[in-house]
């Protein structure tokens, strides 16, 4: 097993350390851990492009580590009033849409190709930084409070516009297939399910 999963495993499971520390209080471990785990995936991202050590098992355990983390802290932060409920259940939302989608085509047998699109790259930054500054905000006592509710509103419709795009290449790729499961020759849109 290369490097980048092996540190993409230990970022999955850095995810219940993080949620412990949310629940329990204890902002500051939070976010130094939550800092670290979200340097782990620059650093396995990094690494697997310098040494072309990109593998398959590492194009779905490094969404997987991402969604399970960024969308359990947003889970607890909201639940314990660090961030706005709504923006925990966009989060959240936004991520079980994308996994739910990716399911049912494969289900279906209309296998999609697993391939992020550049705004959702932004808002997963968009996310992680806002993790970190709330984290920070609240176990160093920093007094970010406006920043962060700027950074809340970004955040959110980020998050929203990114859901809606993942959707609409959704539904183009399912759009593609015709009634009985094959692909249509004359391109997206042009069978039953229009």
């Amino acid at each position: 097993m290369y490097l980048p999963n092996i540190i993409t495993i230990t970022r999955l499971l850095s995810v219940p350390v993080i949620i412990w520390l949310i629940v329990t209080g204890n902002l500051f471990s939070a976010f130094v851990v939550f800092l670290l785990a979200g340097l782990s995936d620059v650093l396995d991202g990094f690494i697997a492009r310098r040494y072309r050590w990109q593998t398959e098992l590492g194009a779905y355990l490094d969404p997987i580590a991402d969604k399970a983390m960024l969308t359990s802290v947003y889970a607890s932060l909201a639940f314990h009033g660090h961030v706005p409920v709504w923006l925990g259940i966009l989060v959240v939302s936004r991520d079980l849409l994308i996994v739910g989608a990716v399911v049912l085509a494969w289900l279906l047998e209309r296998g999609i190709e697993i391939r992020p699109l550049l705004i959702g790259k932004v808002n997963t930054g968009l996310q992680i930084g806002l993790a970190v500054a709330v984290l920070a905000d609240k176990g160093l006592a920093l007094g970010w409070s406006g920043y962060i509710m700027a950074l809340v509103w970004v955040t959110g419709g980020l998050t929203a516009l990114s859901a809606f795009l993942y959707l609409v290449t959704w539904l183009r790729h399912m759009a593609s297939y015709d009634i009985n499961g094959r692909l249509n020759k004359s391109g997206p849109g042009t069978g039953a399910a229009r």
